[in-house]
């Protein structure tokens, strides 16, 4: 069974930082593709922050690009976003899956709130 677990989310200050993580399961996660989705408000669409290859390669929103950095510890089965210079626009539910998507993986995500 696969399952996505996020952990890291909270509320900060405009301009701080914060890291989230995502521990995953029961998928092969070394070869596999990943991804962070946020979602900002109930009812809108899950939009892609940033993607990782399995092979390492990087991609960024722009409304993230040189803000956000993806990574991933394969032996530990782990995804992480590094989000630095945080602004209110970025306030959302912030999900790990795989890249694309798959729509019965949705974790719980974990909330992130930037105040001004």
């Amino acid at each position: 069974q696969v399952q996505f677990v996020e952990s890291g989310g909270g509320l900060v200050q405009a301009g701080g930082s914060r890291r989230l993580s995502c521990t995953a399961s029961g998928i092969s996660f070394r070869y596999t593709a990943m991804a962070w989705y946020r979602l900002r408000a109930p009812g809108s669409q899950r939009e892609l922050v940033a993607t990782i290859h399995n092979g390492g390669a990087k991609t960024y929103a722009d409304s993230v690009k040189g803000r956000f950095t993806i990574s991933r510890d394969s032996a530990k089965t782990l995804l992480n976003l590094e989000m630095n210079n945080l602004n209110p626009a970025d306030s959302a539910v912030y999900y790990c899956n795989r890249n694309p998507s798959v729509n019965h993986y949705w974790g719980q995500g974990t909330q992130v709130t930037v105040s001004s």
